[in-house]
Order: C-alpha cells, then sequence, then structure tokens
C-alpha cells in the first residue's frame, strides 16, 4: 500500500516515515505547506494527515477528488471543520480522531462505560499534560476523552465542560466534565480522567512515551480504512469496539 503523510516535516510526520519503513508498506510522498496536495493523493491509496486545522479543507478535498481514504490526525479542528469531515464522509472513507494511541482509544471507551454507570453524584475532571510547543488546549485527546464520557452520561460536552477556572469561581456544577491543561518540558502526553464521588475516587489514565505510538496506531488506521465504504470513522471501529 502507498501512504502519502500531509505535515511530512513535522515531528509526527518524521515518526510515520520510521513506521512506514518498518510496517511493510510504501511512502508515496509527503506534503507540507505550500505543495500541491492534489499530487501526492494521486500517488497514494491513503492520505495520512498531521498538518494544520486551516489545511484540512484542502486536504480532505485532494481526496476526495482522488476517490482515496484519508485518515486525519490533525488536532485544534472547530466545528466548520468537523462540518467538512462530514461532507468528505459522503463521498470517501474518512478517520479522524484526536489520538491515533491504540492505548487511548481503549481509555475512551473505558470512560465512556464509567461515565454511564455512575451518576452525576460523581464529578469528572480531565487532567492533560504536553510539551512546551504544543499549540492547542485541551488537547484533541483530553476533548476526545471527554466526549466518550459526555457520551456515557448521556450528555453535550459543549454545554457541560468547565475550563480555565480563576478566582472566585463559585461551586462545581452538577454534572460538569472538567479540564485542565499543563504544559512543559518534552512530554509526549499524560492523561488522566478523575471521577470523582462521595469519600472515593477512580482515575483512569495513560501516559504517551514517545510520538511512535501514535505513529503506528495512524499506520494501522491507514490499513483498516482502505477498502472501506464512503463514510466516517473512529479508531475504536479500527479496534472492533
Amino acid at each position: 500500500m502507498n501512504i502519502g503523510i500531509i505535515g511530512s516535516k513535522g515531528a509526527m510526520g518524521e515518526a510515520l516515515r520510521q513506521v512506514l519503513e518498518a510496517s511493510g508498506h510504501d511512502y508515496s510522498g509527503g506534503a507540507d505547506k505550500g505543495d500541491d496536495v492534489r499530487k501526492l493523493a494521486a500517488v497514494s491509496d491513503v492520505l495520512v494527515d498531521f498538518s494544520a486545522p486551516s489545511a484540512l479543507e484542502a486536504n480532505l478535498d485532494a481526496a476526495a477528488d482522488a476517490g482515496i481514504p484519508i485518515v486525519v490526525g490533525t488536532t485544534g479542528l472547530s466545528e466548520a471543520h468537523h462540518g467538512s469531515i462530514d461532507e468528505a464522509a459522503r463521498r470517501i472513507p474518512v478517520l479522524q480522531t484526536g489520538n491515533t494511541s491504540l492505548g487511548v482509544t481503549l481509555l475512551a471507551h473505558l470512560v465512556r462505560e464509567a461515565a454511564s454507570r455512575l451518576d452525576s453524584d460523581w464529578d469528572i475532571e480531565i487532567v492533560e499534560m504536553h510539551h512546551r510547543r504544543k499549540v492547542d488546549a485541551p488537547s484533541g485527546t483530553a476533548l476526545l476523552l471527554g466526549e466518550a464520557a459526555a457520551a456515557g452520561r448521556g450528555i453535550e460536552l459543549s454545554g457541560n465542560s468547565e475550563r480555565g477556572r480563576d478566582g472566585h469561581t463559585g461551586a462545581r456544577a452538577d454534572g460538569a466534565i472538567g479540564f485542565a491543561a499543563l504544559r512543559g518540558g518534552t512530554v509526549a502526553g499524560e492523561h488522566s480522567v478523575i471521577i470523582a464521588g462521595d469519600e472515593e475516587r477512580l482515575t483512569l489514565s495513560h501516559s504517551a512515551e514517545n510520538r511512535m505510538i501514535f505513529a503506528r496506531g495512524a499506520i494501522r488506521a491507514a490499513e483498516w480504512l482502505r477498502g472501506r465504504d464512503a463514510g466516517r470513522y473512529s479508531m475504536e471501529e479500527v479496534l472492533g469496539l
């Protein structure tokens, strides 16, 4: 399989190329800012996108016009970006995720299960830490975990989250899902979901030791996505959850 990488000069692009060398698949090339993604799509069986939100629409159009699947691992996406993904998924297979790690995918599944069984008397807080150069907060993974918790509770995350607490904020809102973002050093990714009840506390967590775990998960997603019908897919489906 020929796999093209969008954002090939970034840290994730480098990790993806290393995984490709050992995977038995071929690297069809890379595209970065200013490059023509359509040329890359024309020689690829699948595209893997770890670029920037501003490039997403053009990347989706290139994949759709070439009739090939695309794995979107870019984070910091808006509702408009998700609308573009939905539109592209009417034409081609699209797998979008805030984290391609297989471990995080399983963690999100466990968070949803726990949230569905513990009522709103149990408070949910999501704490994440990343390296000093990360530009978006909360991280895509933290939001993915928040969405999993909200789904388990049967609520919308957008109207039930608390972020950036500072000063005299008042009591915690009943049923809210809280977020805290830490930045520093070279941390690849640390995420903990704390579910706190009266006199007891459950913590579900994941530690990323380096970016290779995300690259391996992304290549596995690309393998799974090839040959699928047009539609929007998730990493949970890759694991059969």
